[in-house]
């Protein structure tokens, strides 16, 4: 995979980590009931979970494309349209979301469990995901590329809700953050249906 393929991978996971929901809303509430390590956990296993869909993902749509183009490229824009709509939830969401959850008190071992059911528990992701690789996945990619391919989605995720609970650790970052969680929420939106279009316009050369 070329270096500049690859930066247009890192950047599409990087959207899908960062968008609000309920992977954000689990970091953020162990956080803040059980502090950093225990918010890093939950971000590490909910990484896991996201590889596991990750690699189911980039494989059967490498079978996918072989067998069945057109199916493929229906099941890619019906991952466009999810990503589309959780652009308009994410712009409709203002204010609210993720970022006005309240801590519990907790345990690393109960957020390894929820990081990693969180991931799993979500079937939606292998859309998400089916939307984000589709621009990726080639009929004759290598072993090795797959492997980049999943190993990237879950650095990235794990990377970034790792960073997450080491800024929710100050007490001073999520006030600023709730304050501004609209413009969050706005941004977030725009890209997604960004993104989107996009994914319909067709694979990333």
């Amino acid at each position: 995979m070329p270096f500049s393929l690859w930066l247009s991978l890192a950047a599409v996971c990087a959207m899908g980590a960062m968008s609000p929901g309920p992977s954000l809303a689990l970091v953020l509430r162990h956080t803040l009931g059980g502090g950093r390590l225990v918010g890093m956990t939950a971000a590490l296993c909910h990484a896991g979970g996201v590889g596991a869909y990750a690699l189911l993902t980039v494989l059967g749509l490498g079978a996918l494309i072989a067998k069945s183009p057109a199916l493929f490229q229906l099941i890619t824009w019906a991952g466009a349209a999810y990503l589309g709509w959780l652009g308009i939830q994410a712009l409709r969401a203002g204010g609210a979301g993720a970022m006005q959850q309240q801590g519990v008190v907790t345990s690393s071992a109960r957020a390894a469990k929820e990081g990693v059911l969180v991931a799993l528990g979500n079937p939606k992701l292998i859309i998400f995901f089916i939307a984000l690789l589709s621009q990726f996945v080639t009929p004759d990619m290598s072993l090795l590329g797959k492997v980049l391919i999943v190993v990237t989605a879950m650095v990235i995720d794990g990377g970034w809700y790792v960073l997450v609970a080491v800024a929710l650790s100050h007490s001073r970052v999520l006030p600023w953050l709730q304050q501004r969680a609209h413009w969050i929420n706005r941004i977030t939106g725009v890209l997604l249906l960004a993104l989107a279009l996009r994914v319909v316009a067709g694979p990333m050369g």
